[in-house]
């Protein structure tokens, strides 16, 4: 029974270690997993944080793009907002779901790991 335990969660850690890639484990004692977005340089950074706050203005006052003279460009670029929500997305960590879920059924069923 030990051996096959054993290789369950060999069968995991592999899993974990092919699709767990949005957070990143942390190296400190702050305890916080970490996300990467990617960006050009610092003004596509400085663009995407814009563009976040004029959504957020426009979602608490739905008149701000008519009263808000202060701003720059009012319209919002709701492709790079969501460019950057496309990569935090966590596709890797839903298959892994799949294949544990795979995995589990296969068990329950037969008692013999799944074919990868």
């Amino acid at each position: 029974m030990e051996t096959i335990e054993i290789k369950n969660v060999e069968y995991l850690r592999k899993l974990m270690i092919q699709y767990l890639n949005i957070l990143k484990t942390p190296n400190d004692k702050t305890e916080f997993y970490a996300a990467e977005i990617k960006l050009l340089n610092y003004y596509e950074l400085g663009c995407v944080i814009t563009e976040m706050l004029k959504l957020c203005i426009l979602a608490l006052d739905h008149e701000a793009q008519k009263i808000s003279g202060a701003i720059k460009n009012p319209s919002i670029n709701v492709a790079l907002i969501l460019e950057v929500v496309l990569q935090l997305f966590p596709v890797d960590e839903f298959e892994l779901l799949t294949e544990i879920n795979e995995f589990l059924i296969a068990d329950s069923t037969d008692g013999s790991e799944p074919n990868s």
